[in-house]
């Protein structure tokens, strides 16, 4: 019996999904912290507990205890208060799938002080940004020579920043490095009982949102978001205890804190890492081989590429679950997973302000495409403009009810110094994620779009999404994005900007052959009148499709109106 998920969920075994809905609870402990409450405490009932697997592209294995794991926190808790961290200073952190991301985040939760998670493709500017609009008082990042550069210019203009750290093998100028020096500092640290005594409602974690549009948002967490993905772990990834969960991305990602920490050590499972410094299918394959995953989980764009290599040739019969999030899986993906490994993936639904919202919960039959149903500790509802239920069949935006009267543990405290934004999200005591989506008589959701990424052409509303999964299950499409171009007549008219598979060419007769296939698969009125190829589709740096940009791009080119 797991001795730490029971001390906050009283019961966390169901035997259907509408007993889940209705009856499972998360208890919030005023003081909780994270790294106190869950890896100390493991490190004390199991010091020899296995807390984390790591790879990397060298095929170096480490593994790591929560004994390992607290002992290098309480290192670096000690470490950071000789710099003069303390607890509320805000501290960033861009330090890919190194070990010491776990260090450091853990240490940061037990000292009191807020994370800022950074990807490794942040530039001078994004870190600029992101610092001074913190008010970040130390920056920690891996010495790779192009982050360093980029850390190095842009703390000049980040006055506040008075620390800077590095990880890796060698030692920068001008930085503390952090593996020269880190046994020196005491692997033990007491829980504060007085002014560095951290409280439930304590800013922990500011991620910044993606930034499809305008300048992200800081997205504040306090400490209870950890225990909102419980249900995440859980009920969604079904992690098991003492085995591995593998969630592949880079630790600047909201999806971190969905898939390689939280939800996943209060479960009792290990982390698995793969620390790479370029995506190739082959050579993921070839890592999650070594980490040897129970559980997986992986952006739509990984699965994306996955079927288009040769998976006959690995053995994944060790993974017993595999998930999806970030975007939705198009069917077409979903189909041929499951045909290459007998792995039927369960879709998840959610955002960096929040734990899951809607999954494929392991008692609920999967419907690709579908995100699934509701979480238990969120009342999820589609909503009008004016905050008004839809019907069946009605599209509206996925929202989270009744916010103002009682925050569900998983949603996030606010857009930090942001009043607009949160005016614009927050609207007749709900949460509005600005996602657009479709409920079935089953109570299954389906997703639309961003609220701004709907297409309305002649009248009708497309779903970029739907038409997207038409053109993916054809052959020659490797990536795609569907946008509105404006036309006179019709008001505006899909587009589909796509990347090819390997081996086909651009050309009028593919053009034709991929209308031609979505009018068949979907309603004919929906098909891309337009069509353009690329070699790559804009992205952010948590890899979602920049369909803003595209658009964007196309007001440029077809100011005045087009017709296909």
């Amino acid at each position: 019996m797991n001795e730490i998920i029971k001390r906050y969920c009283p019961r966390f075994e169901f035997d259907s999904y509408e007993d889940m809905k209705e009856n499972f609870t998360i208890n919030v402990p005023d003081d909780f912290n994270f790294g106190f409450d869950v890896v100390d405490e493991w490190a004390r009932l199991e010091p020899d507990k296995l807390a984390l697997v790591w790879t990397n592209d060298t095929e170096e294995m480490r593994t790591y205890t929560f004994k390992d794991i607290k002992e290098y926190s309480n290192r670096t808790v000690n470490l950071l208060k000789e710099c003069g961290i303390k607890k509320g200073d805000v501290v960033m952190l861009v330090l890919k799938q190194r070990p010491e991301v776990w260090f450091c985040m853990v240490a940061l939760h037990k000292l009191g002080a807020v994370v800022i998670p950074g990807t490794f493709q942040l530039t001078k500017k994004d870190l600029v940004y992101r610092m001074n609009a913190a008010g970040a008082k130390a920056l920690i990042t891996v010495n790779d020579d192009e982050i360093v550069k980029h850390a190095r210019d842009s703390l000049p203009e980040c006055p506040g920043v008075t620390t800077y750290i590095t990880v890796g093998d060698k030692p920068v100028e001008g930085a503390i490095d952090y593996r020269s020096v880190i046994n020196n500092y005491s692997p033990v640290f007491e829980r504060p009982t007085d002014e560095g005594r951290t409280v439930v409602t304590d800013t922990a974690l500011l991620y910044f949102s993606s930034g499809t549009s305008g300048m992200p948002k800081m997205v504040r967490h306090d400490f209870s978001s950890a225990l909102g993905h419980i249900t995440t772990a859980k009920f969604w990834h079904c992690v098991q205890e003492n085995t591995v969960h593998m969630t592949q991305t880079d630790s600047g990602w909201a999806k971190f804190a969905w898939g390689k920490i939280y939800g996943q050590w209060i479960c009792g499972a290990a982390i698995g890492a793969y620390d790479t410094e370029k995506f190739h299918p082959d050579t993921m394959l070839k890592a999650i081989m070594r980490i040897h995953p129970t559980t997986f989980c992986a952006p739509a764009t990984i699965y994306r590429v996955l079927i288009k290599e040769d998976l006959s040739a690995y053995d994944l019969s060790f993974i017993k679950h595999a998930t999806v999030a970030g975007e939705p899986l198009n069917p077409e993906v979903f189909n041929q997973i499951e045909k290459q490994t007998g792995l039927r993936i369960y879709e998840g639904f959610g955002q960096s302000e929040t734990s899951v919202l809607l999954a494929n919960f392991p008692w609920v039959e999967i419907r690709p495409g579908s995100m699934g149903k509701p979480s238990p500790i969120f009342d999820i509802d589609l909503l009008d403009e004016n905050g008004n239920p839809c019907e069946d069949g009605i599209v509206g935006m996925i929202s989270v009810k009744g916010v103002d009267k009682k925050r569900p543990v998983g949603l996030f405290r606010d857009y930090w110094k942001d009043d607009e934004a949160m005016a614009k999200s927050f609207t007749h005591g709900n949460y509005g994620t600005g996602d657009m989506a479709w409920r079935d008589a089953d109570g299954y959701y389906w997703f639309e779009g961003r609220n701004d990424d709907v297409i309305k052409c002649s009248g009708y509303r497309i779903g970029p999404f739907e038409v997207e999964s038409a053109l993916m299950e054809h052959p020659s499409v490797l990536e795609c994005a569907v946008t509105a171009v404006p036309d006179p007549i019709r008001g505006e008219i899909v587009k589909a900007t796509i990347v090819l598979a390997r081996g086909y060419q651009p050309g009028d007769e593919l053009i034709k052959e991929l209308q031609n296939h979505v009018k068949h698969t979907t309603a004919p009125y929906k098909y891309p009148r337009m069509i353009e190829f690329v070699k790559e589709l804009p992205k952010t740096i948590s890899g979602k499709i920049m369909r803003t940009a595209i658009r964007a791009n196309d007001m440029k080119k077809y100011n005045n109106g087009t017709t296909v």
